[in-house]
């Protein structure tokens, strides 16, 4: 069947070709009076699959001139046209959006009239950097929606690996009711050491913080300035002196990169019930248990990230994988003011 290319779309005026299109497939818009309009990316996903011939100026065009000229009109066609295509031949029906999606798709073999999209689709490149708080209101305005959100990425090479966002609000077991008193714990480098076998049994049993060495308890500086600002625990310097919250904060700050945000991010976890310890080993802040560490394994790998802080698709497939590997869910905690959100990244295969 023939088309005409005027301007952004490809008119197909045959009534008959345009609506064996439009019901088998789903493709394009049905115009008024018979035919279809069908999007550039449609055209050349056509034209590709030898289901359809343009012509531009009463000349045919072949695919690459199609593609080239689709590509010089339309900003990142090429990235847009492999995520869609990709999708096709998974046998979903998918249609171009405009806004903040690129796609949106149908379960697999419905159609537009007697089903409604299930996935709203970003197509980007590996190279594009990217902001959480962007992907926070995707998600949050998918979710509202009763549907998933999708990122396509386009590697170097042209294959496609998915990741599916939601939305999470991770809560745990751990809510101490009662505690000891005010125990005593020496700063001694980047740590805080509590001497007293009996007030290391408190805090180790208050909420599972920390790791005993024999009858001692090592705490990290995050761990120790949430306990200062508990009234659970006082930190003396080395030469024997009180430390005060900020004094403390402020210790931890000069020592450690991103300290305040990662405080920010276990205070939360902390008072959503969960047990956070160091995610050193799996490349992240933090992993997270919903209950006692000695009866369960950790459920999440938390990573917190600033406001306006920028990754890149590489970091975030590494992680992802990582995750995966080792049966844990990854959270990105977006800190904003004094309010966390959770984002889950998760690989998905449509």
């Amino acid at each position: 069947m023939t088309g005409v290319l005027i301007d952004d779309t490809v008119v197909v005026k045959e009534q008959k070709e345009g609506s064996q299109l439009y019901n088998k497939g789903n493709y394009g818009y049905p115009r008024s009076g018979g035919g279809v309009d069908l999007d550039l990316v449609e055209a050349t996903y056509l034209v590709e699959s030898r289901r359809l011939e343009v012509e531009h100026d009463g000349e045919p065009m072949s695919f690459d001139e199609l593609f080239r000229y689709s590509a010089s009109v339309y900003e990142g066609f090429d990235i847009k046209y492999m995520v869609y295509r990709d999708i096709r031949q998974r046998g979903f029906v998918v249609k171009i959006e405009s806004g903040d999606y690129d796609l949106s798709v149908f379960p697999r073999g419905k159609t537009m009239s007697n089903s409604r999209p299930v996935y709203m689709v970003k197509a980007v490149s590996e190279r594009n950097a990217f902001e959480i708080s962007h992907f926070m209101r995707q998600a949050s305005d998918v979710r509202d929606r009763r549907k998933d959100l999708l990122y396509g990425v386009v590697d170097e090479e042209g294959d496609l690996t998915y990741y599916m966002m939601s939305v999470k609000d991770p809560v745990g077991k751990v809510f101490p009711e009662a505690g000891p008193g005010k125990v005593e714990g020496w700063l001694i480098r980047d740590r805080v050491f509590i001497f007293d076998q009996e007030g290391s049994e408190a805090i180790r049993n208050y909420g599972y913080y920390g790791k005993m060495m024999t009858d001692v308890l090592q705490l990290s500086l995050i761990e120790s300035c949430y306990l200062i600002g508990k009234g659970r625990l006082t930190v003396l310097d080395p030469d024997g002196e009180p430390m005060s919250f900020d004094d403390l904060m402020d210790f931890g700050v000069s020592l450690q990169d991103e300290f305040h945000l990662r405080f920010m991010a276990f205070s939360d976890l902390r008072e959503r019930g969960l047990v956070v310890k160091t995610g050193f080993k799996y490349g992240t802040h933090f992993r997270v248990y919903e209950e006692s560490p000695d009866d369960c394994h950790a459920r999440y790998l938390v990573h917190a990230v600033s406001e306006d802080g920028l990754k890149m698709w590489p970091e975030i497939s590494r992680t992802v994988r990582l995750s995966g590997g080792v049966k844990k869910e990854i959270l990105f905690g977006r800190v904003h003011k004094n309010r966390i959100q959770y984002l889950e990244f998760k690989w998905f295969r449509p």
